[in-house]
Protein backbone atom coordinates (compact mmCIF):
# COMPACT_ATOMS: atom_id res chain seq x y z
CA UNK A 1 0.00 0.00 0.00
CA UNK A 2 1.27 3.31 -0.65
CA UNK A 3 2.06 6.11 1.55
CA UNK A 4 1.25 9.06 -0.74
CA UNK A 5 -0.85 9.51 -4.14
CA UNK A 6 1.42 10.53 -6.38
CA UNK A 7 2.35 10.52 -9.96
CA UNK A 8 4.43 8.04 -11.76
CA UNK A 9 5.89 9.85 -14.39
CA UNK A 10 8.86 11.93 -14.08
CA UNK A 11 8.62 15.37 -12.91
CA UNK A 12 10.63 17.58 -15.13
CA UNK A 13 11.19 20.20 -12.89
CA UNK A 14 12.71 18.27 -9.85
CA UNK A 15 15.06 16.65 -12.95
CA UNK A 16 15.67 20.43 -13.95
CA UNK A 17 16.39 21.38 -10.40
CA UNK A 18 19.26 18.56 -9.90
CA UNK A 19 20.35 19.11 -13.51
CA UNK A 20 21.31 22.97 -12.32
CA UNK A 21 22.68 21.93 -9.08
CA UNK A 22 24.69 19.25 -10.70
CA UNK A 23 25.97 21.89 -13.13
CA UNK A 24 26.64 24.56 -10.27
CA UNK A 25 28.00 22.05 -7.90
CA UNK A 26 31.24 20.88 -10.85
CA UNK A 27 31.53 24.79 -10.99
CA UNK A 28 32.08 25.86 -7.02
CA UNK A 29 34.10 22.97 -6.69
CA UNK A 30 36.55 23.97 -9.18
CA UNK A 31 36.34 27.42 -8.99
CA UNK A 32 37.59 26.60 -5.02
CA UNK A 33 41.03 26.57 -6.41
CA UNK A 34 41.28 30.47 -8.55
CA UNK A 35 42.69 32.96 -6.76
CA UNK A 36 41.92 37.07 -6.49
CA UNK A 37 38.14 36.06 -6.70
CA UNK A 38 35.60 37.79 -4.24
CA UNK A 39 34.35 36.34 -1.07
CA UNK A 40 30.86 35.55 -1.92
CA UNK A 41 32.38 33.08 -4.44
CA UNK A 42 33.89 31.09 -1.69
CA UNK A 43 32.33 28.51 1.57
CA UNK A 44 32.41 30.45 4.63
CA UNK A 45 34.77 29.86 7.51
CA UNK A 46 32.83 28.02 9.72
CA UNK A 47 33.04 30.69 12.44
CA UNK A 48 31.82 33.37 10.16
CA UNK A 49 27.74 33.52 10.82
CA UNK A 50 27.36 34.17 7.24
CA UNK A 51 26.79 31.91 4.01
CA UNK A 52 27.39 32.69 0.11
CA UNK A 53 25.69 31.02 -2.61
CA UNK A 54 28.26 28.32 -2.46
CA UNK A 55 27.54 27.19 0.93
CA UNK A 56 23.66 26.46 -0.75
CA UNK A 57 24.64 23.82 -3.46
CA UNK A 58 25.40 20.87 -0.79
CA UNK A 59 21.72 21.46 1.19
CA UNK A 60 20.49 21.61 -2.28
CA UNK A 61 21.58 17.84 -3.15
CA UNK A 62 19.91 16.84 0.23
CA UNK A 63 16.66 19.14 -0.45
CA UNK A 64 16.63 16.84 -4.08
CA UNK A 65 16.50 13.87 -2.17
CA UNK A 66 14.00 14.61 -0.26
CA UNK A 67 11.84 15.82 -3.25
CA UNK A 68 12.32 12.53 -4.84
CA UNK A 69 12.18 9.97 -1.97
CA UNK A 70 8.58 9.74 -1.95
CA UNK A 71 8.82 9.17 -5.23
CA UNK A 72 11.06 6.43 -5.07
CA UNK A 73 9.55 4.56 -2.04
CA UNK A 74 5.94 5.02 -3.99
CA UNK A 75 6.61 3.56 -6.59
CA UNK A 76 8.52 0.47 -5.54
CA UNK A 77 5.57 -0.11 -3.59
CA UNK A 78 3.09 0.23 -6.61
CA UNK A 79 5.41 -2.48 -8.26
CA UNK A 80 4.74 -4.88 -5.36
CA UNK A 81 7.83 -4.61 -3.27
CA UNK A 82 7.22 -6.03 -0.09
CA UNK A 83 7.87 -4.28 2.79
CA UNK A 84 11.17 -6.18 3.65
CA UNK A 85 12.28 -5.45 -0.10
CA UNK A 86 11.71 -2.13 0.54
CA UNK A 87 14.23 -1.93 3.50
CA UNK A 88 16.39 -3.66 1.55
CA UNK A 89 16.46 -1.43 -1.68
CA UNK A 90 17.39 1.50 1.14
CA UNK A 91 19.72 -0.21 2.72
CA UNK A 92 21.68 -1.08 -0.28
CA UNK A 93 21.47 2.42 -1.54
CA UNK A 94 22.86 3.99 1.61
CA UNK A 95 25.74 1.62 1.98
CA UNK A 96 26.40 2.19 -1.28
CA UNK A 97 26.68 5.75 -0.34
CA UNK A 98 28.82 5.41 2.40
CA UNK A 99 31.55 3.15 0.80
CA UNK A 100 31.81 5.71 -2.07
CA UNK A 101 32.33 8.68 0.85
CA UNK A 102 34.46 6.43 2.83
CA UNK A 103 36.82 5.68 -0.26
CA UNK A 104 37.09 9.26 -1.55
CA UNK A 105 37.68 11.27 1.78
CA UNK A 106 40.73 8.61 2.33
CA UNK A 107 41.89 8.99 -1.20
CA UNK A 108 41.70 13.03 -0.48
CA UNK A 109 43.78 13.05 2.78
CA UNK A 110 45.77 10.86 5.47
CA UNK A 111 47.05 8.02 2.86
CA UNK A 112 50.90 6.95 3.20
CA UNK A 113 51.89 6.28 -0.58
CA UNK A 114 54.86 4.37 0.50
CA UNK A 115 52.99 1.83 2.93
CA UNK A 116 50.62 1.15 0.09
CA UNK A 117 53.37 0.82 -2.64
CA UNK A 118 51.51 2.66 -5.27
CA UNK A 119 50.54 6.16 -6.21
CA UNK A 120 47.06 7.25 -4.36
CA UNK A 121 45.79 8.79 -7.47
CA UNK A 122 46.35 5.42 -9.36
CA UNK A 123 44.52 3.55 -6.13
CA UNK A 124 42.03 6.54 -6.34
CA UNK A 125 41.22 5.66 -10.34
CA UNK A 126 41.21 2.03 -9.66
CA UNK A 127 38.74 2.81 -6.80
CA UNK A 128 36.65 4.92 -9.28
CA UNK A 129 37.13 2.02 -12.18
CA UNK A 130 35.09 -0.58 -9.49
CA UNK A 131 32.65 1.50 -8.19
CA UNK A 132 31.64 1.97 -12.01
CA UNK A 133 31.62 -1.99 -12.32
CA UNK A 134 29.55 -2.44 -9.07
CA UNK A 135 26.68 0.52 -9.89
CA UNK A 136 26.50 0.44 -13.05
CA UNK A 137 23.21 0.28 -14.88
CA UNK A 138 24.00 -2.50 -17.96
CA UNK A 139 22.04 -3.22 -21.04
CA UNK A 140 22.75 -6.85 -21.24
CA UNK A 141 19.85 -9.16 -21.72
CA UNK A 142 21.61 -11.89 -20.08
CA UNK A 143 21.66 -10.92 -16.20
CA UNK A 144 24.38 -13.23 -15.50
CA UNK A 145 27.02 -11.06 -17.40
CA UNK A 146 25.65 -8.02 -15.33
CA UNK A 147 26.17 -9.98 -12.01
CA UNK A 148 29.97 -11.16 -13.02
CA UNK A 149 30.76 -7.44 -13.58
CA UNK A 150 28.89 -6.12 -10.22
CA UNK A 151 30.70 -9.34 -8.51
CA UNK A 152 34.69 -8.13 -10.08
CA UNK A 153 33.90 -4.72 -9.07
CA UNK A 154 33.05 -5.77 -5.41
CA UNK A 155 35.97 -8.13 -5.19
CA UNK A 156 38.24 -4.99 -6.13
CA UNK A 157 36.97 -2.65 -3.67
CA UNK A 158 37.71 -5.16 -0.88
CA UNK A 159 41.36 -5.59 -2.24
CA UNK A 160 41.83 -1.74 -2.31
CA UNK A 161 40.52 -1.40 0.95
CA UNK A 162 42.97 -4.12 2.23
CA UNK A 163 45.69 -2.14 0.02
CA UNK A 164 44.92 1.23 2.00
CA UNK A 165 47.15 2.38 4.47
CA UNK A 166 47.22 5.62 6.00
CA UNK A 167 48.99 7.75 8.75
CA UNK A 168 52.45 8.33 9.62
CA UNK A 169 53.32 5.01 10.11
CA UNK A 170 51.32 3.33 7.67
CA UNK A 171 49.35 1.38 9.46
CA UNK A 172 45.78 2.90 9.74
CA UNK A 173 43.37 1.34 7.03
CA UNK A 174 40.25 2.96 5.83
CA UNK A 175 38.08 5.27 7.93
CA UNK A 176 35.41 7.22 8.48
CA UNK A 177 37.65 10.65 9.30
CA UNK A 178 34.58 12.21 7.77
CA UNK A 179 31.85 10.40 5.70
CA UNK A 180 31.93 12.89 2.35
CA UNK A 181 29.30 14.28 0.51
CA UNK A 182 28.48 11.07 -0.58
CA UNK A 183 28.02 9.54 2.63
CA UNK A 184 26.72 12.28 4.60
CA UNK A 185 23.68 12.44 2.02
CA UNK A 186 23.80 8.36 2.90
CA UNK A 187 22.66 8.82 6.56
CA UNK A 188 20.16 11.78 6.13
CA UNK A 189 18.79 9.14 3.51
CA UNK A 190 18.45 6.47 5.70
CA UNK A 191 17.33 8.47 8.61
CA UNK A 192 14.81 10.59 6.35
CA UNK A 193 13.47 6.77 4.89
CA UNK A 194 12.80 5.67 8.33
CA UNK A 195 11.13 8.67 9.12
CA UNK A 196 8.77 9.12 6.29
CA UNK A 197 7.87 5.57 6.55
CA UNK A 198 7.27 5.48 10.41
CA UNK A 199 4.73 8.92 9.99
CA UNK A 200 3.48 6.98 6.78
CA UNK A 201 3.70 9.89 4.48
CA UNK A 202 1.90 12.66 6.44
CA UNK A 203 2.80 15.92 6.36
CA UNK A 204 1.66 16.56 9.73
CA UNK A 205 4.34 14.13 10.82
CA UNK A 206 6.78 14.97 8.92
CA UNK A 207 6.61 18.81 9.88
CA UNK A 208 6.78 17.36 13.68
CA UNK A 209 10.10 15.73 12.94
CA UNK A 210 11.86 19.05 11.05
CA UNK A 211 11.03 20.48 14.41
CA UNK A 212 12.19 17.57 16.34
CA UNK A 213 15.87 17.87 14.26
CA UNK A 214 16.24 20.90 14.92
CA UNK A 215 15.75 20.51 18.70
CA UNK A 216 18.18 17.57 18.57
CA UNK A 217 20.63 20.12 17.05
CA UNK A 218 19.89 22.64 19.73
CA UNK A 219 19.64 20.49 22.60
CA UNK A 220 22.66 18.24 22.05
CA UNK A 221 24.72 21.59 21.45
CA UNK A 222 23.75 23.12 25.30
CA UNK A 223 26.84 24.01 27.39
CA UNK A 224 25.48 21.26 29.73
CA UNK A 225 26.10 18.84 27.16
CA UNK A 226 29.44 18.06 27.69
CA UNK A 227 28.46 16.45 30.89
CA UNK A 228 25.90 13.77 30.39
CA UNK A 229 26.76 11.10 28.33
CA UNK A 230 23.65 10.66 26.18
CA UNK A 231 23.76 14.57 25.25
CA UNK A 232 27.15 14.39 24.15
CA UNK A 233 25.92 11.40 21.66
CA UNK A 234 22.92 13.71 20.72
CA UNK A 235 26.31 16.53 20.29
CA UNK A 236 27.95 14.20 18.11
CA UNK A 237 25.11 13.51 16.15
CA UNK A 238 23.69 16.89 15.62
CA UNK A 239 24.92 17.49 11.51
CA UNK A 240 22.96 14.50 11.07
CA UNK A 241 20.36 15.95 12.24
CA UNK A 242 20.40 19.46 10.43
CA UNK A 243 20.68 17.04 6.99
CA UNK A 244 18.35 14.76 7.99
CA UNK A 245 15.82 18.24 8.60
CA UNK A 246 16.68 19.08 5.24
CA UNK A 247 15.90 15.95 3.11
CA UNK A 248 12.45 16.26 5.33
CA UNK A 249 11.74 19.61 4.29
CA UNK A 250 12.57 18.47 0.49
CA UNK A 251 9.80 15.47 1.09
CA UNK A 252 7.02 18.23 2.52
CA UNK A 253 7.83 20.57 -0.83
CA UNK A 254 6.78 17.56 -2.92
CA UNK A 255 4.16 16.47 -1.20
CA UNK A 256 2.75 20.33 -1.31
CA UNK A 257 2.73 20.25 -5.03
CA UNK A 258 2.39 16.93 -5.90
CA UNK A 259 0.28 14.81 -2.88
CA UNK A 260 -3.12 15.04 -4.86
CA UNK A 261 -5.38 14.23 -1.83
CA UNK A 262 -5.56 17.57 -0.48
CA UNK A 263 -4.03 20.70 -2.63
CA UNK A 264 -6.26 20.60 -5.49
CA UNK A 265 -5.20 24.10 -7.51
CA UNK A 266 -1.70 25.09 -8.37
CA UNK A 267 -2.56 28.83 -7.03
CA UNK A 268 -3.45 26.65 -3.71
CA UNK A 269 -0.12 24.81 -3.98
CA UNK A 270 1.92 27.99 -4.41
CA UNK A 271 0.29 29.83 -1.69
CA UNK A 272 1.15 26.30 0.80
CA UNK A 273 4.96 26.85 -0.65
CA UNK A 274 5.00 30.66 0.16
CA UNK A 275 4.09 30.02 3.66
CA UNK A 276 6.12 27.19 3.88
CA UNK A 277 9.49 29.19 2.67
CA UNK A 278 8.30 32.26 5.27
CA UNK A 279 8.15 30.43 8.10
CA UNK A 280 11.57 28.67 7.51
CA UNK A 281 13.03 31.83 7.17
CA UNK A 282 11.69 33.54 9.98
CA UNK A 283 12.76 30.37 11.75
CA UNK A 284 16.17 30.59 10.95
CA UNK A 285 16.04 34.17 11.67
CA UNK A 286 14.58 33.46 14.90
CA UNK A 287 17.68 30.48 15.47
CA UNK A 288 20.48 32.73 14.46
CA UNK A 289 21.26 33.69 18.06
CA UNK A 290 22.04 30.47 19.11
CA UNK A 291 24.18 29.39 16.91
CA UNK A 292 24.91 32.10 13.93
CA UNK A 293 24.96 30.67 10.06
CA UNK A 294 27.52 28.18 9.18
CA UNK A 295 27.69 25.28 6.97
CA UNK A 296 30.71 23.81 8.21
CA UNK A 297 28.82 23.34 11.75
CA UNK A 298 25.72 22.41 10.01
CA UNK A 299 23.71 24.93 11.79
CA UNK A 300 19.75 25.03 12.44
CA UNK A 301 19.84 28.73 10.91
CA UNK A 302 22.58 27.65 7.66
CA UNK A 303 19.76 24.73 6.86
CA UNK A 304 16.59 26.67 7.47
CA UNK A 305 17.30 29.49 5.12
CA UNK A 306 18.97 27.12 2.38
CA UNK A 307 15.15 25.38 2.38
CA UNK A 308 13.99 28.85 2.25
CA UNK A 309 15.77 29.39 -0.78
CA UNK A 310 15.63 25.71 -2.57
CA UNK A 311 11.73 26.14 -1.85
CA UNK A 312 11.86 29.18 -3.83
CA UNK A 313 13.98 28.13 -6.59
CA UNK A 314 11.83 25.64 -6.62
CA UNK A 315 9.10 27.04 -6.92
CA UNK A 316 9.86 29.41 -10.12
CA UNK A 317 11.31 26.13 -12.05
CA UNK A 318 7.68 24.25 -11.65
CA UNK A 319 5.58 27.36 -12.19
CA UNK A 320 8.53 27.57 -15.59
CA UNK A 321 8.56 23.85 -16.72
CA UNK A 322 5.25 22.28 -15.58
CA UNK A 323 2.87 24.87 -15.43
CA UNK A 324 3.25 27.25 -18.24
CA UNK A 325 5.67 24.04 -20.29
CA UNK A 326 8.45 26.29 -21.25
CA UNK A 327 10.75 23.37 -21.24
CA UNK A 328 13.10 23.64 -24.58
CA UNK A 329 15.73 24.69 -22.24
CA UNK A 330 15.75 21.75 -20.35
CA UNK A 331 16.75 19.20 -22.57
CA UNK A 332 20.84 20.45 -21.48
CA UNK A 333 20.34 19.13 -17.96
CA UNK A 334 18.49 15.99 -18.72
CA UNK A 335 22.01 14.20 -18.57
CA UNK A 336 22.68 15.31 -15.27
CA UNK A 337 19.47 14.75 -14.01
CA UNK A 338 19.76 11.09 -15.81
CA UNK A 339 23.20 10.20 -14.11
CA UNK A 340 23.97 12.48 -11.02
CA UNK A 341 26.67 10.28 -9.69
CA UNK A 342 28.59 9.49 -12.29
CA UNK A 343 29.05 13.36 -12.89
CA UNK A 344 29.64 14.07 -9.29
CA UNK A 345 32.56 11.73 -9.39
CA UNK A 346 33.78 12.56 -12.88
CA UNK A 347 35.83 15.59 -11.68
CA UNK A 348 37.86 13.44 -9.35
CA UNK A 349 38.50 10.83 -12.08
CA UNK A 350 40.33 13.33 -14.72
CA UNK A 351 41.61 15.21 -11.50
CA UNK A 352 43.48 11.80 -10.73
CA UNK A 353 44.22 11.29 -14.77
CA UNK A 354 45.62 14.34 -14.88
CA UNK A 355 48.12 14.46 -11.52
CA UNK A 356 48.81 10.84 -12.64
CA UNK A 357 50.09 11.57 -16.23
CA UNK A 358 51.17 14.92 -15.52
CA UNK A 359 48.83 16.47 -17.89
CA UNK A 360 49.54 19.93 -16.77
CA UNK A 361 48.45 22.08 -19.92
CA UNK A 362 46.18 24.98 -18.55
CA UNK A 363 48.32 27.94 -18.44
CA UNK A 364 48.83 29.18 -14.51
CA UNK A 365 46.94 32.73 -15.31
CA UNK A 366 43.35 30.23 -15.62
CA UNK A 367 43.88 29.67 -11.95
CA UNK A 368 43.46 33.25 -10.87
CA UNK A 369 40.44 36.31 -10.66
CA UNK A 370 38.08 36.24 -13.43
CA UNK A 371 39.91 34.74 -15.97
CA UNK A 372 39.69 31.66 -13.54
CA UNK A 373 35.97 31.92 -13.14
CA UNK A 374 35.53 32.16 -16.50
CA UNK A 375 37.21 28.54 -16.93
CA UNK A 376 35.20 27.02 -14.23
CA UNK A 377 32.29 27.34 -15.93
CA UNK A 378 33.24 26.68 -19.39
CA UNK A 379 35.17 22.97 -17.55
CA UNK A 380 31.48 22.94 -15.75
CA UNK A 381 29.97 22.92 -19.53
CA UNK A 382 32.50 20.57 -20.80
CA UNK A 383 31.76 18.03 -17.89
CA UNK A 384 28.05 17.72 -18.93
CA UNK A 385 29.42 17.07 -22.44
CA UNK A 386 31.37 14.47 -21.30
CA UNK A 387 28.62 13.02 -19.40
CA UNK A 388 26.23 12.98 -22.57
CA UNK A 389 28.70 11.05 -24.27
CA UNK A 390 28.63 8.77 -21.06
CA UNK A 391 24.95 7.96 -21.08
CA UNK A 392 25.49 7.60 -25.13
CA UNK A 393 28.09 4.51 -24.17
CA UNK A 394 25.69 3.05 -21.66
CA UNK A 395 27.74 4.33 -18.47
CA UNK A 396 24.74 5.38 -16.40
CA UNK A 397 25.41 4.97 -12.33
CA UNK A 398 22.66 3.90 -10.29
CA UNK A 399 22.37 3.44 -6.46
Amino acid sequence: MKYNALTTDRILSIDVFRGITILVMIFVNDVAGVSGIPVWMKHMPADADAMTFVDIVFPAFLFIVGMSLPFALNNRLAKGDTFWKLQGHIAWRTIGLLVLGVFMVNGEGGYNEAAMGMSIHLWSLLFYCCAILVWNVYPFKNKNWSLVLNAIGAVGLIILALLYKGGDDGTRGLTPQWWGILGLIGWAYLFSCIIYQLVRGRLIGLLIMIVVCVGWYVVGRLPVAEHYAVLRWMSGQAGHASHTGIVLCGVVLSLIYFERKGIQTNTQRFMAAIIFMLVMAIAAWALRPLHGISKIYATPSWCLYCVAICSALFSLLYWLTDVKKVSGWTAFFKPAAANPLLIYILPSILYHLQVLFGLYFMPHAFHEGWLGVAWSAVYALLIMGIAILLNKAKIRLHL
